[in-house]
């Protein structure tokens, strides 16, 4: 039987850290990984080169500040999966409030409403991962809970730029690890 294998993506040294410079396998340890930081949505290494997305899945760790959303409140045609690695979180899902604390594993099954808020008294760190076969759709709806995390949408939309008006989108950003 032939091997087949792709070839080992080198790993290319950003303002941010290690990123994958192509397509292939590669091992990076996440104290030298690349980080993306938003002033209104934490922290997150992506362990992705923009230009070679992972074609099957996202995956980062999140890493949230007390009262800080991981993104608005929405609800998506694709499956997530989060499990939390480090402190307290909220879910806010269905617009109701759960506590997540350290190794809490969150399923949210296709067009699950949800949004993650750091909580406690230090950061929350989240490996999340979620499906890129399904189609693109999504919706942010307004919801009362959420918005008390500066999470919600004003009034629904499918449009993550309108969703999303008003944040400050990502940056490349080296963050240490683990997160204090």
């Amino acid at each position: 039987m032939t091997e087949i294998s792709p070839p080992e993506a080198p790993l290319v040294q950003t303002e941010a850290g290690l990123r994958p410079g192509g397509e292939g396998w590669f091992v990076v340890n996440l104290s030298e990984a690349g980080a993306i930081a938003s002033e209104d949505a934490g922290s997150a290494w992506t362990f992705e080169d923009p230009a070679h997305r992972f074609p099957h899945f996202g995956i980062n760790i999140h890493v949230l500040q007390p009262g800080e959303p991981a993104s608005k409140y929405h609800a998506e045609e694709a499956q997530e999966a989060f499990l939390v690695l480090q402190g307290e979180g909220l879910l806010v899902v269905g617009d109701e409030e759960r506590r997540l604390r350290q190794w809490d594993f969150f399923h949210a099954a296709p067009w699950t409403p949800h949004v993650l808020v750091g909580a406690g008294s230090g950061p929350c760190a989240v490996l999340m991962v979620g499906a890129r076969f399904a189609g693109k759709g999504i919706v942010y709806p307004v919801s009362e809970v959420a918005a008390r995390y500066g999470a919600s949408v004003e009034a629904e939309t499918s449009s993550p730029r309108e969703a999303y008006a008003g944040w400050r989108p990502p940056a490349p950003a080296r963050k240490p690890w683990p997160p204090a």
